[in-house]
């Protein structure tokens, strides 16, 4: 029991050092069977930054005002990931938006260099983050929804590794460990991480949010099935960024409305 446990704890320190910039122990193994099982514990990276960036945005309104402490809030939040998810939204915004047929946007996605659908598509997540965020910060369960919406959106996006084919180059893909299926335990780990963590909020919000998590995967999943045939780790980062985007939309209409 304790050899499986101490693995499983090695397994969540690959998904950490892979989905962050915090720091792992030096000595935990890799390989690419265990960083695609690492996978599982995507979510719960979501928890640990959820958690990390709560906690400067709580310290920040002390002493700042609320955009102010927002917005270096979300500086914060892109230096631990390394802006990891929103270069994803990017490519994928560029590389869809862009090509005109499937050869095409694969390579579009490919290339370092942003184009003027990855620049829109950036600057206006970030902007509606930060709006969305100027309005929640105020509420008292300011911490639990960041962290929901940092474990929430990186659980659905995890999923979508489960039952995609991925249609990148696996040779020079930096996803290319996560690229294997997903078992069905992989897959309940997620979503019991999601489930668990999102009723830290009140039982009728969680349930909105869960509910339009599922909407969202399904309907995120045959567009991409439609436009790419599968999945790539751009598309995986940017369905991130928009979970938790449309999870800030659904607690602010909660909040305006049950007050």
């Amino acid at each position: 029991m304790r050899k499986s446990a101490h693995y499983q704890l090695e397994l969540f320190f690959l998904a950490l050092g892979f989905f962050s910039r915090l720091p792992i122990p030096q000595n935990t193994p890799y390989s690419e069977e265990r960083m695609n099982q690492a996978g599982r514990y995507f979510g719960l990276v979501g928890v640990v930054l959820g958690s990390l960036c709560a906690l400067i945005l709580t310290g920040l309104t002390l002493v700042l005002p609320a955009n102010i402490a927002v917005f270096l809030m979300m500086v914060f939040s892109l230096l631990l990931t390394g802006a990891f998810h929103e270069d994803g939204l990017t490519d994928m915004a560029d590389g869809i938006g862009g090509g005109m047929t499937l050869e095409r946007r694969l390579t579009i996605m490919k290339d370092s260099r942003i184009g003027t659908y990855g620049a829109a598509t950036l600057i206006m997540a970030l902007l509606g983050k930060f709006l969305l965020l100027n309005e929640l910060v105020s509420s008292t369960m300011i911490i639990s929804m960041l962290v929901v919406a940092y474990t929430l959106s990186r659980s659905v996006a995890a999923t979508l590794i489960y039952d995609m084919p991925y249609v990148s180059d696996l040779d020079s893909s930096k996803s290319k460990p996560l690229a294997n299926r997903q078992s069905s335990l992989d897959l309940s780990v997620l979503i019991a991480t999601a489930v668990l963590v999102t009723l830290l909020l009140p039982l009728g919000l969680a349930v909105s949010l869960l509910l339009t998590a599922v909407a969202f995967r399904m309907m995120f999943k045959s567009w991409l099935l439609k436009r790419l045939g599968g999945f790539t780790g751009d598309c995986l980062g940017a369905a991130q960024q928009l979970v938790e985007l449309i999870s800030y939309v659904i607690m602010l209409i909660w909040i305006t409305h049950s007050l």
